[in-house]
């Protein structure tokens, strides 16, 4: 029956409309693939060279124990936003004689062929069959291996169950996401030092080989649970919400902004439940760790705000630009719905400018711990907030009226250029350059914080014209609705 289900999709993907595009898609991402193994298996070979150069007076053993924990992190931060969930469609099996574990199971064998899955085996089995059986014998080097290859599992399974549990619950996601920050964040200060404690976990491995079946174990037991779920949630209506309520009742918090409220709400529900919205979303997330490679304390202390200041623009307004340079093309598959409701254009676009300002609050709230290195980022990121809501979002729906570009939001946003075009990349021009070439003349005439509370006060005089830029969007936008739509059928 896998061998059917195989021949299926084969067919699937040659009888596609746009199977010319799927193909220059692979053939693009294949030679990435390529570029990233080649980097892989030099890494792999050459790691002991590397290390005895990096860190010379060190055992290259005690390095290597040190970092595969580290790597595995970092693996599961990048699978939670790159790794697809494996798909079938599955509606013309359900009234067929074959069974649910048959298509879990086919299921779960397709999200073993992975790139991630394929990766660390190139970097760490050099080293493991060069220097750990020289070191520990071909026991210790087998220990490594089953160890090696149950957190590939291990990891493979646990994003599989996250992002199928986060069909109707974001919040597991955001779990998710905090707890990998915290570890981050926890190593960074040295709370906790995660190469030491992945230094002394495979260290005794080495000592104790039988060990390393822990990790096997684990990922069957991720394995299990992940069958289980997909198992008894197979059919499309147990895997999207329970119980169908009205809109404005699925977030309260929204009804107290009426009309504007209900068509937030049904945004919000857009983003949550479709691949592509979704990772833009958790992208923002993502990119919290953003200020660890641009605050340093020197900078900080020299108040040199402008070095800094693109990395808070760019966090606190991250949902902002990421979600918003697709603005109204999210909506591409029922835009033509949206022209003929009876649906207030002002109403619409305010409903944009609330999750816009929703988001990046939830965002700026989130890198406050960026206080704890200094209470002078909490300014900074204050600054960089006002502006992105009160400047940043005016600019972003004004460009959204030259979109023409049709988006598939069923897609994985990984390594997926549909929908993307020359509005995407003029966009960046002025929502992350201009705060900076606001702030330059300051930085020169060593006036830091005057900077920073020109570009509060410009964002606060935007909050305040509000109303009259959103006449100005709405005029535009009604100017261009058709062509919009009409790019949008193409």
């Amino acid at each position: 029956m896998l061998t059917t289900f195989l021949s299926h999709q084969w067919k699937s993907f040659w009888r596609s409309r746009n199977k010319a595009g799927s193909i220059a898609a692979q053939i693009v991402l294949g030679f990435f693939m390529l570029y990233f193994l080649a980097v892989a298996i030099g890494v792999g070979f050459w790691m002991t060279a590397i290390i005895e150069k990096v860190m010379p007076n060190v055992n290259p053993v005690i390095v290597f124990n040190g970092l595969i924990l580290y790597y595995f992190l970092l693996d599961l931060a990048i699978r939670i936003q790159m790794q697809e969930l494996p798909t079938l469609s599955i509606v013309p099996y359900l009234h067929l004689n074959i069974s649910r574990q048959t298509i879990v199971n086919f299921l779960n064998l397709k999200s073993l062929v992975s790139f991630f899955n394929i990766l660390p085996l190139f970097i760490f089995l050099p080293f493991i069959f060069i220097n750990i059986n020289a070191a520990n014998g071909v026991v210790g080097a087998l220990a490594y291996l089953v160890s090696i290859l149950g957190l590939i599992l291990f990891n493979n399974f646990l994003v599989l169950y996250i992002k199928r549990k986060a069909i109707n619950n974001v919040a597991i996601f955001a779990a998710g996401i905090v707890v990998i920050l915290g570890l981050a964040a926890s190593d960074y200060y040295g709370f906790i030092s995660i190469r030491n404690f992945s230094n002394l976990v495979f260290q005794t491995v080495a000592k104790y080989p039988f060990l390393a079946l822990i990790f096997p174990i684990m990922a069957f037991a991720v394995f299990y649970i992940n069958a289980k779920f997909l198992k008894a949630n197979l059919y499309t209506e147990e895997l999207s919400s329970k119980n169908e309520k009205k809109v404005s009742t699925d977030y309260p918090f929204l009804n107290q902004f009426g009309r504007v409220g209900e068509l937030a709400a049904l945004e919000l529900k857009l983003i949550l439940r479709h691949k592509r919205s979704r990772s833009s979303v958790i992208m923002g997330f993502m990119f919290l760790c953003y200020g660890f490679f641009f605050y340093r304390m020197p900078l900080i202390e020299g108040d040199e705000f402008g070095k800094m200041l693109f990395a808070a623009v760019f966090m606190t307004g991250i949902t902002i630009s990421i979600y918003g340079q697709f603005m109204f093309a999210w909506q591409s598959a029922h835009f033509d719905g949206l022209l003929t409701n009876k649906i207030n254009h002002r109403d619409f676009i305010k409903a944009k400018f609330l999750l816009f300002t929703m988001s990046s609050t939830i965002i700026t709230l989130l890198s406050s711990f960026y206080g704890f290195m200094s209470y002078k980022l909490l300014l900074l990121h204050l600054a960089a907030y006002l502006y992105n809501i009160g400047v940043g979002t005016i600019v972003v729906l004004y460009f959204a009226n030259f979109n023409y570009k049709r988006l598939d939001i069923t897609r994985s946003a990984s390594f997926n250029w549909q929908g993307v075009g020359a509005t995407q990349w003029l966009l960046g021009l002025p929502l992350l350059l201009l705060p900076v070439i606001i702030y330059l003349p300051f930085g020169i005439l060593n006036l830091p914080y005057w900077g920073l509370a020109t570009l509060a006060f410009l964002g606060l005089l935007g909050l305040l014209m509000r109303n009259f830029w959103v006449g100005v969007i709405v005029r535009k936008f009604e100017q261009q609705r058709y062509k919009i739509a009409e790019g949008f059928r193409e």
